[in-house]
């Protein structure tokens, strides 16, 4: 299972996700898996991968949170979630994607 969390460094919520993940893998017996960080560090790069915001997780190559989104470049990602609108996934979140995959 390939796992990349893609960030840039203006948004704080990465590092929150990042440790979603472990704790989730870990979980999950998946602990070999080690999460692959891809920073987003230009305008021109958030665009030609279509990076609709950090932080963004791509399983296989496909972002499980994928939605409507048209518009690229370098911003935070918000979530919806049980509890509302956040900057990350939840751990449950997570867990569904993952486990799934």
């Amino acid at each position: 299972m390939d796992v990349r969390l893609r960030y840039f460094d203006g948004c704080p919520s990465w590092k929150t996700t990042h440790e979603r993940l472990h704790d989730v893998l870990d979980e999950l017996g998946l602990s070999a898996v080690e999460p692959i960080l891809e920073r987003v560090e230009t305008s021109e790069e958030a665009e030609r991968l279509r990076f609709v915001g950090s932080p963004t997780l791509l399983i296989d190559g496909r972002d499980p949170f994928d939605g409507s989104e048209t518009t690229f470049g370098l911003a935070c990602r918000i979530y919806e979630t049980p509890d509302g609108l956040a900057g990350s996934p939840t751990r449950q979140q997570l867990l569904d994607v993952l486990g799934s995959a």
